[in-house]
C-alpha cells in the first residue's frame, strides 16, 4: 500500500481489507492471506494468493481471439463475482482487465481499493473508475450512480476479450454501426448479453444475477449443477478425498480405532557393553585419574580432618548365633517371644 498508517485501528478501517474479509471465501474473489503492518514506518502490506496473469496481459499480444468457450467460461466467473459482491452490499467501481486475475481457467476479481457500500448515501465520488470502462451515469452526473456501473464495466471487458485487444476511444464523428459489425465471429447470444450489459440507462441495464440466467451461460450453468453434488459431498461415486461423506467415514473409523486399547510397545534399552572406561572428569580434590579397570577409587569429597583420606573403620567381630548351647553352656542371648498376630478376613 502506498499510503502510510499511524495505528492498527486505521489499518483495520482500510476499505479493501474490510471488503476482502467480508467477501471471502469465494472461488472468484481474490483471497487475502495475511496483513503485515510495521508500526515504526507505517507501511502496510497485503499478502494475497498468487495468480498467473490478468486479462489485459492475456489478450494484449494475441493475434487471434480466444475460443468462445473460454470467453464464456471467463465471463461466467466474472458475473459470479459481481453477483456475490452486490449481494453482500458492495460494488467494485473499478472493474477492468488489469483487476481481473486468472490462473489457468480460474478467474478472480481483485483490487477492492475503490469499492463502496451499496447502502451508502449518494452522491458518490465523481471521478471514479478507469475512464475507458466508466459508465455513462458516472460521466454525465454529479456522483449519482449505482452498482449497475460494474455491469457496464464488465460489458466493456467482455467486448475486449472478444476482440482480444484493448478498446480504442478515439472515435471519429460518424454514425454508429452496432456491435454486430465489429464482432462478426461472435454468437448471437453473446451479442445479446453484451448489449444488455451495455445499456445506456442503468435502470434498463442487466444486473449480475440476471446476467447469470442469460441463455449465453446455459452450458456453464449445466456443468455447475452437475459438479455441485461433488463439491458439497451429496454423492459418493468414488472414494476420493474431495467427497465429504468419505471424509466423515474416515473420521468415524478414526474414532472407533481410538476406542481400542493400544498394544504395549516393546522398548529396547540400549545399554553399553561393560567393562568400559569412564570419562575423565576435572573435579577438584582428585589429584590423579584412576582407570576403571584397576577398581581403585578415591574420595572426591575430602574432609578437613583426614586431608582427603578415608577414615579407618575399626573391625567388628562377627558372632555366630547358630552355635551349640550344650557345648558353650548357657546362652549369652536372652530368648524373646514375639506376640502372635491376628489376621482378619484371611488378608495379609
Amino acid at each position: 500500500m502506498k499510503q502510510l498508517y499511524k495505528s492498527i485501528d486505521q489499518v483495520n478501517n482500510v476499505r479493501e481489507i474490510q471488503a476482502l474479509r467480508r467477501l471471502s471465501p469465494h472461488p472468484n474473489i481474490l483471497t487475502l492471506h495475511e496483513v503485515l503492518y510495521d508500526r515504526k514506518s507505517g507501511c502496510l502490506v497485503l499478502i494475497c494468493e498468487l495468480m498467473d496473469m490478468n486479462i489485459y496481459e492475456l489478450i494484449r499480444e494475441r493475434r487471434q481471439p480466444l475460443p468462445e468457450n473460454k470467453i464464456r467460461n471467463y465471463m461466467y466467473q466474472l458475473c459470479k463475482s459481481l453477483e456475490h459482491i452486490h449481494r453482500n452490499g458492495i460494488f467494485h467501481r473499478d472493474v477492468k482487465p488489469e483487476n481481473i486475475l486468472i490462473k489457468q481457467d480460474v478467474l478472480k476479481l481483485a483490487d477492492f481499493g475503490s469499492c463502496r457500500s451499496v447502502f451508502s448515501k449518494q452522491p458518490y465520488t465523481e471521478y471514479i473508475s478507469t475512464r475507458w470502462y466508466r459508465a455513462p451515469e458516472c460521466l454525465l452526473t454529479d456522483g449519482y450512480y449505482t452498482y449497475k456501473m460494474d455491469v457496464w464495466s464488465a460489458g466493456c471487458v467482455f467486448y475486449e476479450i472478444c476482440r482480444s485487444r484493448a478498446m480504442n476511444f478515439d472515435f471519429p464523428p460518424k454514425k454508429g454501426s452496432g456491435i454486430r459489425q465489429l464482432l462478426p465471429g461472435i454468437s448471437p447470444d453473446s451479442i445479446s448479453l453484451m448489449s444488455a450489459m451495455l445499456e445506456y440507462d442503468p435502470d434498463d441495464r442487466l444486473s449480475a444475477s440476471k446476467a447469470l440466467q442469460h441463455p449465453y451461460f446455459e452450458q456453464p450453468r449445466t456443468l455447475e449443477k452437475h459438479s455441485l453434488p461433488y463439491k458439497i459431498g451429496l454423492t459418493e461415486k468414488s472414494n476420493t478425498a474431495a467427497s465429504m461423506n468419505y471424509l466423515m467415514r474416515i473420521a468415524g473409523q478414526g474414532r472407533r480405532q481410538a476406542m481400542k486399547p493400544l498394544p504395549e510397545l516393546a522398548f529396547q534399552h540400549h545399554r553399553p557393553t561393560f567393562p568400559m572406561e569412564l570419562p575423565k572428569l576435572n573435579v577438584p580434590g582428585v589429584s590423579k585419574t584412576v582407570p576403571f579397570s584397576t577398581l581403585k577409587f578415591q574420595s572426591v569429597f575430602p574432609t578437613p580432618g583426614n586431608s582427603g583420606k578415608l577414615p579407618i573403620i575399626p573391625s567388628v567381630k562377627y558372632i555366630d548365633t547358630k552355635f551349640d548351647i550344650h557345648q558353650h553352656g548357657k546362652s549369652m542371648m536372652k530368648p524373646y517371644h514375639l506376640p502372635s498376630l491376628e489376621r482378619k478376613g484371611g488378608g495379609f
